[in-house]
């Protein structure tokens, strides 16, 4: 509770974080933010190309199932990416004013659920085209949203210190986010994965995250209960482990800052 006080008693800094995130991230850029909108649709037209005319994979509105996939994945790496730098980049501040330490980490994550807002309207605006118009069930995008990010978080809060403290942490997570986009069906449908690989994608918590996001956009269903336990679990455990480890070492960080 006192943690929270703090990051209460800080909201405006949060916030000027939180801006000062999307000036530097489209700053010299023609058409900044659009980029956010732009990239997901290159990604999802390359995509469509590869594995719907090349590969023949046999998915309903393929782009519609690409595109959600590729949101929520620039979303969760670009996110835990930008985690990693939260506490170095910030260093003059953190060892000159008294403030908690998580509220870097907390305002990347808040930037990220920003710029995912802005890539979810491209989204919406392809599932409307190709006939796919969102339903009801939209309703229920906002729990998936919140599951990400709150995984994010967890994960953030758990890499921030390691990358102060070991400066390799940023090349192997590098490694360790290219491993597991394959390991999340992305841009590939669940069904072709063969069966004595399948325990890889049951036991990674993204691949249900993605499953509890994409399924009100592309299947107008709720996820199933299976899929939304599993990620709820993880991103509660990702952030209670994540917050304890932030808290005990913080206050070994200043010796590496």
């Amino acid at each position: 509770m006192t943690a929270i006080a703090e990051l209460v008693a800080h909201r405006d800094l949060l916030r000027e974080l939180v801006v000062r995130a999307l000036k530097v991230r489209y700053r010299r850029s023609a058409i900044g933010f659009l980029w956010t909108m732009l990239h997901p649709l290159i990604m999802m037209l390359v995509l469509s190309l590869v594995f719907s005319q090349v590969f023949r994979i046999q998915v309903p509105n393929y782009a519609l199932y690409a595109l959600a996939g590729i949101v929520f994945w620039q979303f969760f790496s670009q996110t835990v990416t930008s985690c990693l730098h939260s506490l170095k980049g910030n260093a003059r501040l953190l060892t000159k004013l008294p403030i908690p330490k998580a509220v870097f980490p907390i305002a990347t994550v808040l930037s990220g659920l920003l710029n995912l807002g802005f890539a979810l309207v491209p989204l919406i605006g392809i599932a409307i085209v190709t006939g796919h118009a969102p339903t009801a069930a939209i309703l229920f995008l906002p729990v998936g949203i919140l599951l990400v990010g709150l995984m994010a978080l967890g994960t953030g809060l758990l890499l921030a210190p390691l990358s102060v403290i070991f400066s390799d942490t940023v090349e192997v997570i590098a490694i360790v986010l290219s491993l597991l986009l394959y390991m999340t069906p992305v841009f590939y449908p669940r069904a072709i994965v063969p069966e004595q690989l399948r325990w890889a994608v049951r036991l990674n918590p993204l691949a249900a995250a993605l499953e509890v996001f994409r399924a009100p956009i592309v299947d107008h269903a709720l996820p199933a209960s299976l899929d939304l336990a599993i990620a709820a679990g993880a991103a509660i455990g990702l952030l209670a482990a994540g917050s304890w480890f932030f808290t005990a070492s913080s206050r070994r960080l200043a010796l590496y800052l």
